[in-house]
């Protein structure tokens, strides 16, 4: 039977899985922001076609709107049919056409197709040809010329001849549909005003005939000085600005400029217009922007749109509104406080919408808008509003840093579609308020994370110190031997922690009664092992004293062997307990610790007459704060150790010397033997209790492991260390004793 291996998740596993998915509820909140542009922009759409819907009601069934616009032409020719712009800023007749540099764009090329009259085949390059176009400005039509002419001829001063010369003929229709001409004909640069033609023209002459034979009656030329401008010469050519009052104008307006090129005889070889100014029915249409329609769209309050009204040519009547300021219905909720300059207001503006903006939110920026200075509009909502239905249409600037909303509803007239209303608003409002949104959930997330990182913080360092703390009283309350030293003081919490200390508490607790009966185990064995030993041996010794045959002495002899080495096993467990005992009443005094090793080296020549010792100690006196009588026993047990370890014929090395450590001095007593090798991990372990490693061979008296034991103790009561370590020829052990010196002069 085969098992299947099951997942197991640690618990650090399980808290980043949960950690994880809280990741998830800024996420949900982001998407959520996004979810909520969406439905602002459903909802912006649906306003704004409402919004074109509510102006075209409003235009509906006025056919006096319409009438004076040329709207009912079936047809509009580009350059024939001229479009007065609505200028932005007053123009100044200087001829320098400064101000005309907004609307170069709008600027009609008359070249070649504009011909009315050439005597000779037509060549750009040697013919006139000029640039224009018209504008409205605060009743006033404006129009300008830039005129490419190689030979430019002008008027002869005291000439009352005007078409002797370049000039410039004006035909329009008067507000009652009057048929009017104007020529303009300078002496020089400068300022000119027009003269009225009052002679009657044939309509039914031949246009190349009339331009050929018919001539300027001075005496029909009278004055119009409502009709101004300025003619300025130029390297090209010349440049002509004019100004006409609109109350002067009708729905047809047309000009033609005749160029003379030879000064002799002044016969007009070329004219070119916009159209043919000699017939009223040749003229082309002019459509101003209607001052009606623009007082309606104004007076609808529909400012924060642009609200376009175009005729059926999809030519604009009007236009109010700006849409790079088109912030639709959002416009009262997208501004600041100003007056708030709260300390946070002032970090937010200053600290974090920087960031935002430059990692993680988009700002609205100005864009550039293709249609904003058209002359006509076009695009899908307008074909359908043309054909009777409302439609909108999202679409991208021309730099596509923006999207425009452009919503149209048709004009009705006679159940006839006379125009549109087209309603034009950017995204910048719904863009806007998403960034609030998105700035107060950033501001949200990072106030949570902050006081969620702080909580964090002070939780864990809670935890980290109280488990720090008893990490500490584990480590203090058993020493490196194992022993109990110290007691761990229970928690009085409840959670996890808490008990876990409780535990090791009553654990550590349970560990120094088990320590404590071990320590006491070998005086208490020895305190009742005593009398029976002796009552044991003074039985063998009775019977000894009666004569035994041969066996019964050898078994006697055997007995009192075995009561010997029980007796001196008795005393070795019991020597320990009265050193460590004694050590805590020794009294220390001054004495010179190489006198000390050299006598006890003596001694223990004569002790080992077949041991070899090599002793290096120094001549000078070594100063040392301590009991004697201990450090002797120091040195009893550590020459007894390497006696038993040494190898035959080998002799045990000995050497006091003095070193100085951080302004502390030190004696260091190192007792080397060639023999066995320790074990590994067993360096620390042998200077423990009833720790030892002898081979059987050297098993010929009893040991219980205490010598080192003892000599860790008396090691430990003068402050210093000891440490077995194998020699570096690895011959051998080596016991290295480190005592601190007593320096002062005493």
């Amino acid at each position: 039977m085969k098992f299947k291996p099951q997942l197991r998740l640690g618990l650090r596993t399980k808290v980043i899985l949960i950690s994880s998915f809280l990741l998830l509820l800024p996420w949900l909140g982001y998407k959520y922001v996004w979810e909520m542009e969406k439905l602002l922009r459903q909802g912006q759409e649906q306003t704004l076609i409402g919004t074109t819907r509510a102006v075209a009601t409003a235009l509906n069934e006025r056919p006096n709107l319409f009438n004076l616009q040329a709207s009912f032409l079936k047809s509009v020719e580009k350059g024939k049919d001229l479009y007065a712009y609505d200028l932005q800023n007053p123009i100044k007749l200087d001829g320098k056409l400064s101000d005309w540099h907004d609307y170069d764009n709008q600027m009609v090329n008359y070249g070649r197709d504009y011909v009315q009259f050439s005597r000779r085949p037509y060549s750009a390059s040697n013919n006139i040809n000029f640039k224009h176009m018209v504008g409205k400005y605060q009743g006033y039509l404006y129009a300008v010329f830039e005129v490419n002419d190689k030979s430019p001829i002008m008027r002869r001063k005291n000439s009352t001849r005007v078409d002797r010369s370049d000039h410039l003929i004006i035909a329009m229709t008067s507000p009652n549909g009057e048929f009017r001409r104007y020529v303009i004909s300078p002496y020089e640069s400068g300022w000119v005003n027009a003269f009225h033609i009052t002679e009657p023209t044939d309509d039914n002459q031949d246009s190349a005939t009339s331009y050929n034979t018919s001539m300027i009656d001075p005496a029909s030329l009278v004055a119009a000085s409502d009709i101004q401008g300025f003619w300025q010469n130029t390297e090209s050519g010349y440049n002509l600005e004019l100004r006409i009052p609109l109350t002067m104008l009708g729905n047809k307006l047309g000009f033609a400029f005749y160029d003379i090129n030879n000064s002799r005889n002044r016969i007009i070889d070329t004219i070119i217009g916009t159209s043919n100014t000699s017939h009223l029915n040749r003229l082309g249409t002019v459509l101003v922007p209607s001052p009606e329609i623009d007082k309606i769209l104004k007076g609808m309050g529909h400012n924060s749109s642009r609200i376009s009204v175009i005729d059926r040519h999809q030519r604009i009547l009007a236009q109010t509104g700006d849409i790079q300021d088109s912030d639709g219905v959002w416009s009262s909720s997208v501004k600041y406080s100003e007056d708030d300059d709260s300390w946070w207001s002032v970090f937010e503006q200053n600290v974090l919408h920087p960031l935002y903006y430059k990692f993680l939110i988009s700002a609205p920026q100005q864009f550039i808008d293709s249609q904003q200075d058209a002359a006509n509009l076009e695009g899908v909502h307008i074909s359908q509003a043309l054909q009777g239905r409302g439609y909108s249409q999202w679409r991208l600037s021309e730099d596509k840093k923006a999207m425009i909303l452009a919503a149209a509803y048709p004009i009705w007239l006679d159940n006839n579609v006379m125009g549109a209303v087209v309603a034009e608003e950017s995204t910048n409002g719904i863009q806007t308020l998403r960034n609030r949104a998105l700035e107060k959930l950033f501001n949200i997330i990072l106030a949570i994370m902050a006081i969620g990182t702080i909580t964090l913080f002070l939780f864990a360092s809670n935890i980290s110190s109280r488990i720090r703390q008893l990490r500490d009283e584990a480590e203090q309350a058993i020493d490196s031997q194992g022993r109990i030293q110290k007691a761990i003081s229970p928690a009085k919490g409840s959670d996890e922690i808490a008990d876990l200390s409780r535990s090791l508490a009553s654990m550590v607790g349970r560990l120094g009664q088990y320590n404590h009966y071990l320590e006491n185990l070998s005086s208490r064995l020895s305190h009742e092992l005593r009398t029976p030993v002796a009552v044991v041996r003074s039985s063998i010794e009775n019977l000894s004293m009666h004569n035994q045959d041969e066996d019964s002495q050898r078994y006697i002899a055997r007995a009192q062997d075995g009561i010997h080495r029980l007796s001196t096993i008795l005393s070795s467990m019991t020597e320990a307990t009265r050193i460590e005992q004694s050590l805590q009443g020794a009294e220390k005094e001054r004495f010179p610790l190489n006198e000390l090793v050299t006598g006890c080296m003596h001694g223990y020549q004569m002790a080992f007459p077949e041991q070899k010792f090599n002793v290096r100690v120094p001549e000078t006196n070594v100063m040392i704060e301590g009991a004697p009588d201990y450090l002797a026993q120091l040195l009893d047990k550590l020459i007894a150790n390497a006696e038993d370890f040494s190898d035959n014929e080998s002799e045990i090395e000995v050497s006091l010397s003095s070193e100085t450590i951080q302004a502390q001095t030190y004696a260091s007593i190192i007792v080397s033997n060639h023999g066995p090798l320790l074990p590994d991990n067993m360096t620390d372990q042998l200077l423990n209790s009833m720790i030892s490693i002898r081979t059987q061979d050297k098993q010929n008296k009893p040991h219980l492991g205490l010598g080192l034991f003892i000599a860790r103790l008396i090691t430990e009561y003068h402050n210093g260390t000891i440490m077995l370590r194998n020699r570096a020829d690895n011959k051998g052990v080596e016991v290295i004793v480190t005592l601190p010196l007593d320096t002062s002069d005493k």
